[in-house]
């Protein structure tokens, strides 16, 4: 390693002598945002002259606020981070390199994670049972006989690889656990004969990554692609960012909570842009706001659309680091080094300069809600019944139906948005002592009033950790939520990742039967269409304790300032102002409730897993021995016949338009994570090899599974092509016959007449969960271009990751503006070796005409040149590592 800055100085903490790189070493550094300073480290100790050289670091130290981003660096995080939705491909891709590497004349074990790789199974977990004292374990009973093949596979993987730890089922959500047990805030790691310490910084196979940075750790999602080859020892290439400082003032106001600010933040931060950079939040309010608040906001990164939402390391920090049972050693470290490399934060503490600034006061939050489709579009509660009615109205047309049923033996009516999913689920909230508290509170006070949860609701509780049950029956509020259906279901992300499990039988009938516009309501980070259950057209962001209440009421259509919840023992109506506990109610029970001792006994035995883990068989060897019959774990495709020299780019000639999509396409609609329909190609697939249609699972379940996968590709049934715009779900037309099919099957056969294929697309195609199966999926599908009008960030790398071309229309052009048909053939050169430059199409009717126009190659970086020309990122790993294990 080279040393241009003598940048190596001796920290002493509790005795122990730490290397570390100072960054006051370099002139100004003081002046720069924590999160460039982070960079900036990690360039100083990486210096090799060849991937970080003394400019890049002098380029990053003297950081401009105000510039467009054009540096690229190569940055190393410290570990990847995994669940396992995105893990088990993850390792599928893994094993199958070992296997490529040993045609290529290496040696299997030759492919090895290089640095830490942590996975936690916490995506698996689907809510078949609720509203029972036993419906943990029955739905865990369940998860296990589902996806044995894949824990085996994974607890091969355990075994089978260097440095990569699995966290077993039923334990905790991946991001809950990252921040109560794995993060070291300051990472430290012995490098020849010096024992280094450095900022601990970590990518995730998960968008919701960033909640570390509640903690002040740097961490954000990628595609699982990425994560892959950051494990083999690849840094990430990327350029430099703009910073934008968000200042937090005031003090939250008695009524509202940390839902309501993160989805105000979210609101406020999409309508400013803060796609591609990073946020730092700074201000006044930080040093009172507890770490539960802050990693609920730095959670919710990609849904106001930032790399990462980073919060200082400050007091709070080293008291969570006591509480969570840090060893006091380490957060001695935590302490000195923040302190020593100025990244400690205290009231006085010198403001920073950003590339732009916006200040919120949290005086002025109110209770809210986000939906029915969006995280960014807020509603206000006290506006929620009025925006709902004009939401239903634009679903069904003003004509409220209502459909007559028999539940539990008693009669009773389901009507347009009646709340048929209500759960407090996933890492956003769950996280979070305050509110969860607060629902524990709310109900109780429900109790005690007589109310009750509506019959058609189905409700669930699945929290971040065991913690979070442990201070729940200690505070003695488990009972309540348990008598009103809010039994612990599991530990998983369960709703939000569309693991809701079966609405009741009579629901699901009354639904079709009146074709219903049913809601959920859920605590969740993501309301995407199609995503929370397949049944339910409208789906709500909201408080846990707002969960239960709307449980409580069983529709959206009611004014909770002024409609009653219901009625109470003695008669009289009861008003959600009535049951909402006070911050007074909030604080004391955190008080006396959240402790040491309980994260103490929660993490004791965290990778030891339960008897079924313990029990489950695994098989051994470098080389995983791939079963052919198996429907979840197979062979990838991607490495057959691969040789050391990359086959050249060519044009794409007479391409046609697979699918023609509109704004706000998600990695869900283009790849689907929640049930598997029976007539899709997917469930034909699984059908004609034995599958019964209860054994189905889930589309995130069989990512391991490329022939699943492919045909489950933009199989969303919310999905709208506009090749045949009166349709819904995955179907298109097949060009120039006109024969109307699924959008696998016309790729199928695009394939079998040699003809390639791509996708149209408008604004922010891709956004939503860091899915590499939405690039994979279109990949092995044939599409070989995308032209949107933009995307989001990580989306757009993983196309390029899979060797998809990503195309932008010019700014103010569309295929609208552009008069396309999406029935033309497409024509687009070769996109050399520029980084982000423009090329022009042709448009070819089948009647003669021609249209050409101009788009934006959005390959951004030089790395990603060469990925490109290699056919993908791992193509071009596998080759590298390859020709230098021939050496």
């Amino acid at each position: 390693m080279s040393s241009s800055f003598g940048a190596e100085k001796e920290l002493m903490v509790n005795g122990t002598a730490y290397q570390i790189y100072r960054l006051d070493a370099l002139e100004n550094s003081d002046r720069l945002p924590v999160s460039i300073r982070i960079l900036l480290e990690n360039l100083l100790r990486h210096e090799d002259g060849v991937t970080v050289t003394a400019m890049d670091i002098k380029a990053v130290a003297n950081w401009d606020p105000q510039a467009e981003p054009s540096r690229e660096i190569q940055y190393r995080p410290a570990r990847v981070l995994m669940q396992d939705f995105t893990g088990v491909p993850a390792v599928v891709d893994l094993a199958a390199m070992r296997d490529a590497m040993v045609t290529l004349g290496g040696s299997a074990t030759d492919i090895n994670p290089l640095q830490a790789a942590e996975l936690v199974i916490d995506h698996s977990v689907q809510v078949d049972h609720f509203g029972d004292a036993n419906a943990f374990d029955l739905n865990a009973e369940i998860e296990f006989q589902r996806n044995r093949e894949r824990y085996q596979f994974l607890k091969w993987g355990q075994s089978g690889f260097s440095s990569l730890k699995v966290v077993p089922p039923d334990t905790g959500i991946v991001h809950q656990v990252n921040l109560e047990y794995l993060a070291r805030v300051v990472y430290s790691e012995q490098r020849d004969d010096k024992l280094l310490a450095f900022p601990d910084t970590l990518v995730g196979t998960d968008s919701h990554t960033t909640m570390i940075n509640g903690i002040g750790v740097l961490g954000w999602g990628v595609g699982g692609i990425e994560a892959e080859a950051s494990m083999l020892g690849q840094p990430i290439s990327m350029l430099v960012p703009k910073v934008v400082g968000v200042k937090l003032v005031g003090k939250l106001p008695e009524g509202s909570l940390a839902t309501d600010l993160v989805l105000t933040i979210v609101e406020r931060l999409r309508e400013h842009g803060v796609v591609g950079k990073f946020v730092e939040f700074y201000g006044p309010a930080i040093a009172k706001m507890p770490l539960g608040d802050r990693a609920t906001i730095a959670n919710m990164a990609p849904e106001y659309g930032a790399t990462c939402g980073l919060f200082p390391v400050d007091q709070e920090t080293l008291d969570y680091l006591r509480l969570t049972n840090r060893s006091e050693d380490q957060i001695a470290l935590v302490e000195a080094y923040a302190k020593a490399q100025g990244m400690f934060h205290t009231a006085d503490s010198a403001e920073a300069e950003y590339s732009e600034t916006l200040e919120l006061d949290l005086s002025a939050i109110e209770p809210s809600l986000a939906g029915p489709k969006r995280p960014q579009d807020r509603v206000p509660l006290k506006d929620a019944k009025a925006q709902f009615e004009q939401a239903v109205e634009a679903f069904n047309g003003g004509e409220s139906q209502t459909v007559s049923t028999n539940i539990d033996g008693a009669s009773t009516e389901i009507t347009d948005g009646d709340v048929v999913i209500a759960a407090i689920t996933s890492c956003t909230n769950t996280s979070n002592p305050s509110v969860m508290m607060a629902a524990g509170l709310l109900a109780k006070k429900a109790v005690e009033s007589g109310l009750s949860v509506k019959p058609w609701v189905k409700t669930s509780l699945g929290p971040g950790s065991r913690v979070v049950m442990q201070y729940l029956e200690q505070a003695g509020l488990d009972k309540p939520l348990d008598t009103l259906g809010f039994d612990l279901v599991g530990y998983g992300c369960t709703t939000c990742i569309g693991n809701s499990g079966p609405l009741p039988e009579e629901v699901s009938k009354a639904i079709s039967d009146g074709d219903l516009t049913v809601t959920s309501v859920l605590s969740g980070n993501r309301n995407f269409e199609g995503r929370v259950h397949a049944e339910v057209r409208m789906n709500y962001l909201a408080s846990p304790p707002l969960v239960v209440a709307y449980a409580l009421a069983g529709t959206m259509n009611i004014d909770l300032y002024h409609d009653p919840l219901g009625i109470n023992t003695e008669g009289e109506p009861v008003l959600l102002k009535d049951i909402w506990p006070s911050s007074k109610e909030i604080a004391e029970a955190i008080s006396d409730n959240l402790t040491r001792e309980g994260f103490i006994a929660s993490y004791a035995r965290l990778f030891d897993g339960d008897s079924r883990w313990q029990s489950l068989e695994a098989p051994a060897g470098s080389q995983f021995q791939w079963d052919p019959d198996s429907t979840y774990i197979r062979h990838p495709p991607y490495f057959e016949e691969i040789s050391l020299d990359p086959d050249p780019i060519t044009d794409i000639e007479a391409a046609r338009c697979l699918a023609w999509l509109g704004d706000s396409v998600t990695t869900d609609h283009i790849s689907p994570a929640g049930a598997i329909k029976a007539d899709s190609p997917a469930g034909t697939y699984l059908t004609e090899l034995g599958v019964k249609a209860d054994e189905f699972n889930s589309y995130g379940s069989r990512r391991g599974n490329h022939e699943v996968m492919m045909r489950g590709t933009f199989a969303n049934i919310r999905l709208r092509n506009r090749l045949l715009p009166e349709s819904e779900g995955g179907v298109t037309r097949h060009l120039p016959s006109g024969d109307e099919m699924s959008i696998y099957d016309a790729a199928m056969r695009y394939k079998e007449e040699s003809v390639p294929v791509i996708v149209i697309a408008g604004k922010e195609y891709g956004s939503g969960s860091s899915r590499d199966w939405a690039a994979k999926g279109p990949a092995l599908q044939g599409v070989r271009a995308v032209i949107a009008e933009s995307y989001e960030r990580i989306h757009r790398t993983n196309l390029v990751c899979m060797g998809i071309l990503p195309l932008q229309f010019l700014p103010g052009e569309s295929a609208d503006t552009l008069e396309l048909t999406g029935e033309e053939r497409f024509f687009i050169p070769d996109p050399g070796d520029q980084t982000v430059h423009r090329i022009t199409v042709k448009a070819r009717s089948d009647k003669g005409s021609e249209k050409e126009f101009d788009v934006t190659v959005r390959i951004d970086t030089p790395n990603e040149v060469d990925y490109f020309k290699h056919g993908g990122i791992l193509h071009y790993v596998l080759r590298k590592m390859a020709s230098e294990s021939s050496k």
